[in-house]
This record gives structure tokens, sequence and C-alpha cells, in this order.
């Protein structure tokens, strides 16, 4: 059961041996424009320009339409569609889109949005996808794939290794190569901030005025930087058989659980760096009611735990890479605070489990680019992280 809907089983194994078995693959965040939530005339996966070699030898060229039709097997012979990929370059379009797959489509429901679609070929040229909903099974996924847990469309290349833009590469390189082993969290995303910093000339003022892009910025950067380390670090252990299963399973359990903790932690420092350099008062990790450490509070512990402090000039903001299925956690961690807010690059939720977040007086704070990636009708309960700023800005002043 999700959102008091059923919705199909999925297996994580049956999507991992589909990309496995292909001669290429991409995968997608299924998005409200996607199920026809957004007002526009067309509705079906869209997709990006850099996977166009699915359908098409060459890329559409503006000024003109042009399509193929082809039979897709969805969720491992559970559906067959007979559908349409397109392209559209006529007028003001310019995009690709998967359309055509008859009344009812299961995956088009708006239980899926934020679910992952993954859509591959095999070496036969048969189309073959799979719909994946669990959080945790598309986090194993992408874990998998070297994919970025936070980006939409992106090619599946099981090679994948580090790329970062040119102007930080040789900063990266030596960084890499000046370690043996993994750094702590705080030392990383201070220097992949300084790296960011650097390459694009950003001052103090450019950070707190474009904080929805920059925190994007750093945090893909330290992906890209972090995704290097683990090849030099781990490549010795995985280039060598292992002695049995269990050893393997290990080995790959402790590479999740790696990823998961520093990308939460990483988060959380370039949240604040950005409250820093907006010159807003704050503490992280304040302890609340039963031991509880919300990730942070306006303006401070003090404040909060002051009984003659006004409670509408208290903020709390907790921090999830990833909330679609976790956004309950911060709900009891500051009971003086009856409005939460939450930040999290996740890209697209549930209409059901947006309407329990309103319901239960949760704010999502999202970089600006991605609340279009929700309900619109949900729009008015979600912020973008400059609005969040100026909203605490306003409260301190």
């Amino acid at each position: 059961m999700y959102g008091g809907l059923i919705m199909i089983e999925e297996n994580l194994q049956d999507a991992i041996l589909l990309v496995h078995d292909s001669a290429y693959a991409y995968c997608h965040y299924i998005t409200p424009n996607d199920v026809g939530l957004t007002g526009g005339h067309q509705y079906g996966f869209t997709f990006a320009k850099p996977c166009y070699k699915m359908f098409f030898e060459e890329p559409g060229v503006k000024g003109s339409n042009k399509d193929v039709f082809v039979e897709i097997d969805w969720q491992k012979d559970l559906i067959k569609t007979q559908s349409r990929a397109i392209y559209y370059g006529v007028g003001t379009r310019n995009e690709y889109r998967l359309t055509r797959f008859g009344n009812g489509f299961e995956f088009l429901r708006e239980e899926y949005i934020g679910s992952l679609q993954i859509m591959t070929r095999n070496h036969e040229g048969k189309y073959y996808a799979y719909v994946l909903s669990d959080q945790d099974n598309i986090e194993k996924f992408m874990d998998l794939f070297s994919l970025d847990v936070t980006k939409g469309n992106q090619v599946i290349d099981g090679s994948s290794t580090i790329s970062p833009d040119e102007k930080l590469k040789n900063d990266f390189i030596s960084f890499i190569d000046s370690h043996l082993d993994f750094p702590d969290t705080t030392e990383m995303a201070a220097f992949v901030r300084a790296c960011v910093i650097k390459a694009n000339n950003y001052t103090e003022r450019k950070i707190a005025e474009e904080a929805d892009k920059i925190i994007l910025k750093w945090t893909d950067a330290e992906y890209q930087l972090f995704r290097g380390l683990e090849e030099k670090i781990y490549s010795p252990v995985y280039s060598k058989p292992f002695e049995n299963c269990q050893s393997l399973v290990d080995f790959s359990n402790s590479i999740l659980n790696r990823r998961k903790s520093r990308a939460g932690k990483s988060l959380e420092h370039h949240l604040a760096e950005i409250f820093k350099a907006s010159h807003l008062r704050f503490e992280e990790q304040v302890v609340t009611e039963n031991n509880k450490k919300p990730d942070f509070i306006f303006p401070d512990g003090k404040s909060y735990h002051n009984i003659l402090f006004p409670a509408d000039k208290l903020t709390m903001l907790g921090a999830k890479t990833t909330c679609k299925d976790r956004w309950r956690q911060v709900l009891n961690e500051a009971d003086k605070i009856p409005h939460k807010h939450l930040f999290t690059l996740q890209r697209g939720v549930s209409r059901n489990q947006l309407q329990e977040m309103k319901d239960e007086h949760l704010t999502l704070v999202v970089p600006k680019d991605n609340i279009s990636l929700f309900i619109p009708d949900f729009h008015d309960n979600i912020m973008c992280l400059s609005d969040f700023i100026g909203m605490v800005r306003e409260r301190q002043n």
C-alpha cells in the first residue's frame, strides 16, 4: 500500500538485470507534467536530449517533428504498450516525449509522481521499462550505477566515473591523490565549497542571493568528488574475488551506508554556510523535547528554551536529501514550533503525501527549479530556499 492506494509490486533485482542486459538505458523521475497535471495538452514521459539515442539515430532538429513507434514491455511482462517516441521541434517546442500508452495506464497515475522510470533497449532492439517507487530501492539502484539521486533524466552508464566541471578538475584530482581514506564530511564539504567559490568567483553576497542555484552546485560537485574517492579507495577491493557471498554483501552495505550518511551530513553543512552568508542567526542540533535534535533552529537554542521568547519568532528546519518516506521524522522534533519546515532535494512526491504534509503543518523547502516537479495544487505549501531565508530574516528583524 502507498498513500492509501495499491501500487504495483516491484523487484529491484529485475530493474538491475534489465540495465545489465541492455545496450542503452536511461532513468527519469516521473513528474506532474508527465501525468498531465500542469495544464498542458500533452502528457507522457519526457526524456532529456542526451537520451535521444534510445529511440533515434540522430538528435531532433529545431523546426520539425519526428517520431518512431515502439513496443515496450513494462515491469517484466506485466504490461505491453504500443508507444510513440517523438521529438517536438515545431514552433516554440523543443522536447522529447514518450506517449501513447492506452487508457488507464498504470504508471501515469498521480501516485507515481517521484517514482523512478527506467527505460532500456537490449542488443536485439527490444524495449523494456521498469518503475521503482520504493525510496530505498531507488537509492540502491542509483548507488549501484553511480547516479546522482537528486538529478532527473540521466543516461545510465555502469562505467561512470568522476566528471567534474573542468574548472574544478585539477583541484579534485589533487584532493583525491592526497587522501588514502575518506576525510571527515565537514572537511570534504568545506573543500568543495571553496573550489566552487573559487572557480565561479562567488562572493558572500552572491551566495546569499542565489542560494537555490548554489546549494545544487555544491551538492553536485561534492557528489562527483566523493565518487572519485570511492573509485580510488574501493577499486583494490572489488578488483579481487570475494571469499564468499556474505563478504560481498558486507562490502556493498558498507558502501551504501557511507553514501547515505555522507549525503545527509553534507547537505546540512552546505545549508549552514548559506545561512551564514545570509547573516541569519541559527543553531544546529539543538536539544529539544525528549532529547530530539532538529537540524536547524532559528534563532538559537537559548531562545527556543526561553519561555518569554515569542513562539512565532522561532523557526525549525529539517534537512533530508530525499523525503518521500522520511518526512514524518521531523514532526516531533520541536514541540514549541507547530509549523515545521523541511528542506529536501527530492524531485516530486505523490498528491496523498503532499496532502498529509499540509495536514501535519509541514512546508517543504526545495531548490527553486525543483518546485515545478511537484503537483501545482500544492505549490502554495512549497517554498524555495531563497523565500525561506527571506521569511526567517523577516522574523529576526
